[in-house]
């Protein structure tokens, strides 16, 4: 199965999850060790005890373990650490707020100057469009253009020349700030 998703707790979740089932899975019950067959031999004498098992591993030795699960048991106590608190939507939103500039549309109809390269400056025309609406400052949201021709282009019969023409650009609407 995979997960695809945006959210890294939930990518972590999933990874942990996915490691620790293999671990398991692979790590599984292990049967005891018996003594090997003796083939219907058996030793004459006095029965021998059995070899003292050997003592448990105390609590101090179990944390010392260089393990795979001790160390993935290390990274958990260290997640909260690690991550970044969680945010509920309401906190997301009053961040959000906080950092946007208020701002207000504006409509109307500015030309845009020539600038020096040619092209036209509608940078310019967007201030100008929200300082008549009381602004500071604006940024071009829709702009139009219209091409202006002289009254020599209606005379009949008379060839349209390359300066007989020419487009204008209009800002319509810009996104205003203080």
């Amino acid at each position: 199965m995979i997960v695809r998703s945006g959210n890294p707790v939930l990518r972590l979740a999933t990874l942990t999850f996915a490691a620790l089932s293999l671990l398991l899975a692979a790590s599984g019950t292990g049967w005891p060790q018996s003594a090997p067959p003796t083939l219907g031999l058996q030793e004459q004498g006095p029965q021998a005890a059995p070899p003292p098992s050997p003592p448990a591993p105390s609590a101090a030795a179990r944390e010392d373990s260089p393990g795979l699960i001790n160390e993935m048991g290390k990274l958990f106590d260290k997640l909260p650490s690690i991550l970044p608190p969680i945010k509920s939507p309401s906190e997301t939103m009053n961040d959000l707020s906080r950092l946007a500039k208020p701002a207000s549309m504006a409509s109307g109809r500015v030309a845009c100057p020539v600038s020096s390269n040619g092209a036209p400056d509608c940078k310019q025309a967007a201030d100008q469009l929200c300082q008549s609406k009381g602004y500071k400052e604006g940024k071009s949201l829709n702009a139009d253009s219209a091409e202006k021709c002289s009254a020599k282009v209606l005379i009949p019969g008379r060839q349209r020349k390359p300066d007989d023409c020419r487009t204008d650009t209009f800002v319509t609407s810009a996104l205003c700030q203080n």
